[in-house]
């Protein structure tokens, strides 16, 4: 005041207690277990929380402002963070994907290692990407040398895999049906400028996914029975397919010929024997070896958990092909199969991934009229012949060269004679 200084002047000095001339810090994240509960892959809907497991050290000198900053989607959420002693770490959000660790503040002591579990919410992770990717870098207000700043950074990654359980159920409309010449044709359905008769079929199958992930995608392959003999002709033909609300696509080799009626080159007296031998039952199934089979190939979009996808198939068969066999009865396997995306595992719990749909074919047993006149002629025919054979069976053994009226005179004779000597004998 009034002109007097008022001014002090202090010098206080500080000790440079470093291991290196400019205390350059020596920072280093890395995972020790990776994730702690998930190391092969995440489960997308099955896992709602994952913890990341971190160590940082710090091999240079003491670091001020020690800071551990995250990078993440933001379809992963931060809960919190745990640390295994207590030693000055805070974590704060600073952005919805961006997440920033103090260290040991005021600074991270030289030779120490900080441990730290930080854990986020992956409940609405959509599966778009393949993998779930952590960054992670640590940073200090000291200096660090360019030949140590490669390990300051860190990436940490979990492959994401769709865990879900599938199952395929299926129904066939009618299971079984009767043909035959004897058959009113109406039962049956003629297209136009075609001559067959065909039996109308329809399939019903039904994949669902019973989580615990969404289903990205999956195929399903049904398999009919095609033919009755490796060189026959097709005998189904595809109308049309649906999958339920548009969610897929089917696919199928198109017959070219679904009219063909097999031609008669037989003899008419195999014809009549295979009549009598129709009996018996024919099983036609795609997994036999050797087996001709009609393949449709349905490509299905996502579904979520606890969702159905129904696929449903209209064809028709050709009656005619199935009167040429011997058979009595033509039992036909129809199969299904799921086979899933690339991104998804199956979970087996049990369920079926597989469907077989039986359905039959039943002969009327009735021949046809040329038939029945052939059998007749062929009876009558047979039935002559075996009157003459018994014929001349009978003449070869003299049956009609006795000589009865030299045998009915002597045995009159006879019996006179019996009878006069029985009155002699009376009468004396």
């Amino acid at each position: 005041k009034k002109g007097e200084k008022i001014a002090a002047k202090n010098e206080t000095w500080f000790e440079k207690n470093c291991l290196s001339e400019d205390c350059a810090a020596d920072l280093s994240p890395w995972s020790s277990h990776g994730f702690s509960k998930f190391t092969s892959h995440l489960a997308l809907g099955g896992v709602r929380n994952v913890s990341l497991n971190l160590t940082i050290s710090n091999a240079g000198d003491d670091a001020y402002d020690t800071n551990i900053y995250f990078n993440f989607s933001r379809e992963v959420h931060y809960i919190n963070f745990l640390q295994r002693e207590e030693k000055g770490i805070s974590c704060m959000l600073v952005e919805l994907d961006f997440l920033k660790c103090s260290i040991g503040f005021p600074f991270m002591r030289a030779q120490t290692k900080y441990h730290l579990s930080v854990l986020f919410d992956t409940s609405h992770l959509s599966g778009e990407n393949e993998t779930l990717l952590f960054l992670v870098h640590a940073r200090s207000a000291n200096p660090e040398h360019d030949s140590t700043l490669h390990d300051n950074t860190l990436e940490l990654s979990i492959p994401l895999v769709h865990e879900v359980d599938t199952a395929i159920t299926g129904v066939v409309s009618p299971t079984s049906f009767v043909y035959g010449n004897s058959v009113d044709r109406s039962r049956f359905v003629q297209l136009d400028d075609m001559e067959c008769s065909f039996q109308p079929l329809n399939f019903t199958f039904q994949v669902i996914n019973n989580g615990p992930s969404r289903l990205p995608g999956s195929t399903v392959d049904i398999r009919i029975p095609n033919r009755l003999a490796g060189n026959g002709a097709d005998m189904f033909h595809i109308i049309d397919t649906q999958v339920s609300e548009g969610r897929g696509n089917c696919t199928w080799h198109r017959n070219p010929k679904p009219c063909t009626i097999p031609q008669d080159k037989e003899s008419i007296f195999h014809t009549i024997f295979a009549f009598f031998t129709k009996s018996g039952r024919k099983v036609l199934d795609c997994d036999r070896p050797g087996r001709a089979c009609l393949t449709i190939s349905c490509s299905l979009s996502s579904q979520a958990k606890e969702e159905a996808t129904s696929i449903d198939v209209r064809m028709l068969l050709n009656t005619e092909i199935l009167q040429r066999d011997s058979s009595s009865v033509i039992q036909f396997v129809t199969r299904g199969h799921v086979q899933l995306d690339d991104r998804a595992v199956e979970v087996s719990t049990g369920l079926p991934e597989e469907i077989s749909l039986v359905f039959e074919a039943l002969h009327s047993q009735e021949p046809r009229g040329y038939v029945v006149g052939w059998i007749i002629a062929i009876s009558l025919l047979v039935g002559i012949l075996i009157f003459l054979l018994l014929a001349v069976l009978l003449w070869k053994m003299g049956f009609f060269r006795r000589h009865y009226r030299e045998i009915i005179e002597a045995e009159k004779n006879r019996n006179d004679s019996d009878e006069s000597w029985d009155w002699v004998q009376k009468s004396q």
